[in-house]
């Protein structure tokens, strides 16, 4: 199995050095505009949790870019850390062919 040896970065990074400067706002503000609380929030930015599929369409809404867009950064962060962690379970599962 190859992976990138640099995870993908993950959208609460994306949110706290981009888009929330961008749009110069502050973590109380845009927690407010999204309609969720600072912690919950300020957990996305710190990177200690993902972006739900609730929190996409909120983002997406936010940011005028729609919802796909920040859960396809989560998946890859989420995939790309899923295997490595299982790198060696996944390579002990044989890959089977329909006859």
């Amino acid at each position: 199995m190859r992976f990138a040896a640099r995870a993908p970065t993950h959208p609460g990074a994306i949110l706290r050095e981009d888009v929330l400067p961008a749009l110069r706002l502050n973590v109380s503000a845009a927690a407010r505009h999204l309609q969720i609380s600072r912690q919950t929030l300020h957990r996305i930015l710190a990177e200690d949790a993902g972006v739900t599929p609730d929190m996409a369409l909120r983002l997406g809404k936010l940011c005028g870019n729609g919802p796909a867009l920040w859960l396809a950064m989560q998946q890859a962060y989420d995939l790309w850390g899923a295997e490595r962690g299982l790198a060696e379970v996944i390579a002990a599962i044989p890959t089977l062919q329909a006859a």
